[in-house]
This record gives structure tokens, sequence and C-alpha cells, in this order.
């Protein structure tokens, strides 16, 4: 099932959050689709999400593989698409 499909035919849906946690402070908490970008490269290496920790202000780079991808931009997260230089 796609998240495509799992929301077909819903007038309202709830807001959409994410678990998420830090790396540098071990915060764990909920974020908005609003609070996380993801960007898209052409291999695995260069595809991931970053957020701001609410609790220590630190930039988080986590790689997303292709299911949280598929969460990710079905929930609403703002997505890059990334180009290599030719």
């Amino acid at each position: 099932m796609t998240v495509a499909s799992a929301f077909a035919g819903m007038r309202s849906v709830a807001p959409v959050v994410f678990k998420a946690g830090c790396p540098d402070c071990r915060g764990r908490f909920e974020l908005a689709a609003s609070a996380l970008r993801l960007a898209i490269g052409a291999t695995s290496r260069t595809t991931f999400y970053s957020f701001t920790c609410p609790d220590c202000g630190a930039a988080v780079r986590k790689p997303a593989g292709e299911r949280i991808v598929e969460l990710l931009t079905g929930g609403g997260v703002s997505t890059l698409r990334l180009h290599s230089a030719l």
C-alpha cells in the first residue's frame, strides 16, 4: 500500500508529525513536515533529510533510504532534487 492509496478518499487528515532524534544531544522529539527538508541525489550517499534540533539547535543531517523518502514526501516534507555537475 502506498501513502497515496492509504489516504485516498479522506477529506480531513490530521497534521503529519515525524519522530526524530538528535545525535548531538540525544534528544527525542516529534517534528512537523515543515521542520524537515529532504534532498534527493543521484545516489544513496547524496540522498538525505535534515532538520534543526529543537533542543540544542544543532543542524542534523541523516541518510534517507527509499522507504524514508516515500514517507517524507507522502507526509508533505519539502523536497529538493540535487543535480550532479556534467
